[in-house]
C-alpha cells in the first residue's frame, strides 16, 4: 500500500494554494490596515444620537456602514484564511486574534444604530427620503431595521435583554461541551474481536462499514454513552426550548418558530408546508427501507444498517485535473457565462486544493465583496470530492454573482437560499454521471448516493425540524421536556418516516441527544427546503434550457435585493407552495424504482 505522507504547506506545488495575495501582497501589508479599521471605531462612534438629527446624518452613516464592510470583510478574511491554512501558526492565531477583538469593539460602538434608528418616526422617514435622495438606496435596508419595530422595546429592556442574551447562549455551550468533550464512548468492536475508539468523529464512519458486527457494536456503545446522560441532556434541551420562548415573548412574536423565521423574510407556512410534504410521501421512504433490507440481505434491517452503502465504492480515483474537467461538462446546461467563470476560478487559484500538515478540515466556501471568492478543499482523487468540488464552486458564483450585480449594502444573500446553488450544481453533476454511465454497476452506485442525498437531506433533516417544532410547542404550552416524553417523540417520529421494514431499535430514540442543530433555532429545516429548491431548479434547466438558465442566473445575482422567497419565485421555483418539495419527492420514488429494477436485473 502506498503510504500517504501529508505534505508541509512549503512543500506544496505553488499552482495549488489559493491566492491570498490577490487581497493583500503580505502578512506586513495586512498589519497596515489596523489603523485604518480602528480609525473607524471613532467614526461611528461621532453618530451616537445623531441618526434622528437629519437625513444627511442617517445618510452619512449608512455609507459609512458600506465603507466598513468594503474595508473589514477582506481584513477579516484574510486573517481567517491564513489560520485555516495550518492552524498551529501562532502567526494566523494572532492575526484572527487581532480581527476577533476588533469586531467586538466595531459591534460595540454601533450598537447605538439599530434603536436610534427605530426611533425616527414614519413621516420623518418619509421627509428624509425626500430631502436625500440618495438615501433611497438604503430604503429596504431601512425598512428591513425598521420592521423590527413592533418587536423592539425600550432602551433599558433592550439593555435587559442584550445581558440576557449571555444567559441564553449557555444550553447550546453546556451542550457542546458535554458532546464535544465529556462524553465518554466506549470502544467499537468487530467481527474479529478488534477494539477500535469510537468517537464522534469515527461515529459515522463505522455505520458506513461493511462489517455488520463493527455497525451494531458501535451503534450500541454511541447510544449508551448518551443513555448514561439523558436526563442532563433532556434538561439541556430543554432549557434551549425556553430560551428560544423567553425572547420570542420578550419581543411579541407569536411563538418562537415565528421569532426564529423573521430573520430571513420567510413565512412560516413553508415550514408546516414542508413536513407536509415529506408526510404524504412516506410511502416512497418505506419502499426504499424494503429495498434496502433486501439489497443487504438481512434478516432484520436495523438502524445501523442505513448509512452502510448498497453497492462497493468504484474504487475511482479522480485526479483534480480530471475533477475540473468533469465540472465543467455536468455544468454545461448552465451556459457559457457560468462556464467561463467557473475557468476563472480554475485557473487563478480561488481554490485552495489538497491538504497540508496543520490545514483546517472538510470545505467552504467564503465570497468576499469586491473580490473574487476563495475555495477551501482537501481533495483526494475521489468521487465525493468531485462533489464536494462542484458544491463549493456552487457557493463561489453564487456570491461572485452577486457581488459583481449587487452593491455592498445587498450583496449578502440569506441563509434560505445558501444551500440551493451549490445544491443544484450536485444535481446537474449527478444527472451528468447518470446520463454517460452505462455500466449497471457504476448506475447503481450513483443512484445510491442519490438516494442516501434525499433521505438525509430531504427526509432525515424535517424529521429534525417536526421535532424541533414539536419540542417548542410543547414548551410553549408548559408542558416539561423529560429524557422519557423526547425518547418517546423521537422513537414515533423514525418509525413514521422509516416504516415497518426497519426495527425498532431502542437506541435510536436517543438520536435527538446527539443533534446540534436542535440548538441553532429553527435552521435545520434549511437543508431540505434548500435541497427541495435546488432539485426543482436543475430539473427546470434540463428541460427548458435557455430560459431557465436566464432565470437561474438572475437568481444567483440577486444578493439580498428582495426577500429569498421571491427570489426563487423569480427562477421559477414557488416554495410558497409544497410543489418544489412534491416535485423533489417524486425523483426521489423515480430514482426507488430505477434502484429495484437494476437490483432486479
Amino acid at each position: 500500500m502506498k503510504e500517504h505522507k501529508i505534505p508541509a504547506r512549503s512543500e506544496l506545488d505553488p499552482q495549488f494554494p489559493w491566492a491570498t495575495t490577490d487581497l493583500y501582497p503580505s502578512d506586513e501589508a495586512w498589519e497596515a490596515e489596523i489603523p485604518k479599521v480602528k480609525a473607524m471605531i471613532d467614526q461611528f462612534k461621532a453618530f451616537q444620537g445623531k441618526l434622528s438629527e437629519s437625513a444627511r446624518s442617517l445618510l452619512d452613516y449608512m455609507k459609512l456602514e458600506d465603507a466598513f464592510n468594503l474595508l473589514a470583510e477582506p481584513f477579516a478574511c484574510y486573517a481567517f484564511y491564513k489560520q485555516d491554512e495550518d492552524t498551529r501558526s501562532p502567526a494566523g492565531q494572532k492575526m484572527n486574534g487581532q480581527v476577533s477583538n476588533l469586531l467586538v469593539q466595531i459591534g460595540e460602538a454601533t450598537a447605538f444604530a439599530v434603536p436610534e434608528i427605530l426611533e425616527i418616526s414614519d413621516a420623518d422617514m418619509d421627509r428624509f427620503y425626500q430631502e436625500a435622495p440618495e438615501l433611497e438606496h438604503y430604503r429596504l435596508a431601512l425598512t428591513r431595521i425598521r420592521r423590527q419595530k413592533a418587536h423592539t422595546l425600550s432602551k433599558e429592556q433592550e439593555a435587559l435583554l442584550a445581558s440576557a442574551q449571555k444567559l441564553g447562549q449557555s444550553p447550546s455551550n453546556i451542550y457542546n461541551f458535554l458532546n464535544d468533550a465529556d462524553l465518554p464512548f466506549p470502544d467499537a468492536v468487530d467481527q474479529d474481536g478488534n477494539r477500535h475508539p469510537l468517537s464522534q468523529g469515527t461515529f459515522i464512519p463505522m455505520e458506513q462499514s461493511a462489517d455488520r458486527a463493527l455497525r451494531k457494536s458501535a451503534f450500541e456503545n454511541f447510544y449508551s454513552a448518551f443513555g448514561q446522560f439523558r436526563n442532563t441532556f433532556a434538561s439541556t434541551l430543554e432549557a434551549q426550548m425556553k430560551q428560544l420562548q423567553f425572547f420570542a415573548d420578550a419581543r411579541r412574536y407569536p411563538s418562537a418558530l415565528h421569532a426564529a423565521l423573521a430573520e430571513n423574510e420567510i413565512p412560516v407556512e413553508i415550514y408546516h408546508n414542508l413536513i407536509k410534504a415529506v408526510r404524504e410521501n412516506f410511502p416512497a421512504m418505506h419502499r426504499y427501507m424494503r429495498l434496502r433490507k433486501k439489497l443487504l440481505g438481512v434478516d432484520k434491517l436495523h438502524y445501523y444498517d442505513i448509512y452502510t452503502p448498497l453497492v462497493p465504492d468504484q474504487d475511482e480515483e479522480i485526479p483534480f485535473a480530471q475533477a475540473k474537467e468533469i465540472a465543467l461538462e455536468a455544468l454545461a446546461p448552465l451556459g457559457e457565462d457560468y462556464l467561463s467563470m467557473l475557468r476563472e476560478g480554475f485557473s487563478n487559484r480561488w481554490i485552495d486544493v489538497y491538504e497540508n500538515q496543520g490545514k483546517r478540515s472538510g470545505a467552504y466556501s467564503s465570497g468576499i465583496y469586491g473580490h473574487h471568492p476563495f475555495v477551501l478543499l482537501n481533495y483526494t482523487d475521489t468521487l465525493n470530492d468531485v462533489f464536494t468540488l462542484v458544491h463549493e464552486m456552487g457557493h463561489a458564483l453564487h456570491s461572485y454573482l452577486s457581488g459583481k450585480n449587487q452593491s455592498v449594502t445587498y450583496a449578502d444573500y440569506k441563509i434560505f437560499v445558501a444551500e440551493v446553488a451549490s445544491t443544484c450544481n450536485e444535481s446537474l453533476l449527478m444527472q451528468h454521471l447518470l446520463q454517460n454511465s452505462t455500466d449497471p454497476k457504476r448506475r447503481a452506485y450513483l443512484i445510491n448516493y442519490f438516494l442516501e442525498q434525499f433521505r438525509t437531506t430531504l427526509y432525515r433533516q424535517t424529521m429534525f425540524a417536526e421535532f424541533e417544532l414539536w419540542c417548542s410547542e410543547q414548551v410553549r404550552q408548559g408542558l416539561p421536556l423529560t429524557a422519557e416524553s423526547l425518547c418517546q417523540k423521537y422513537g414515533d417520529l423514525n418509525r413514521a418516516y422509516y416504516g415497518d421494514a426497519i426495527e425498532p431499535d431502542p437506541e435510536i430514540a436517543l438520536e435527538w441527544a446527539r443533534i446540534p442543530h436542535f440548538y441553532r433555532d429553527f435552521y435545520v429545516y434549511q437543508y431540505a427546503t434548500g435541497f427541495s429548491a435546488a432539485i426543482a431548479l436543475s430539473q427546470r434547466i434540463l428541460k427548458e434550457g435557455a430560459p431557465a438558465v436566464s432565470d437561474y442566473l438572475r437568481f444567483l445575482s440577486g444578493g439580498c435585493s428582495t426577500d429569498p422567497v421571491s427570489l426563487l419565485r423569480g427562477a421559477g421555483v414557488d416554495m410558497g407552495t409544497p410543489a418544489p418539495v412534491e416535485d423533489a419527492l417524486r425523483l426521489f420514488a423515480d430514482l426507488v424504482r430505477q434502484m429495484e429494477e437494476l437490483a432486479e436485473a
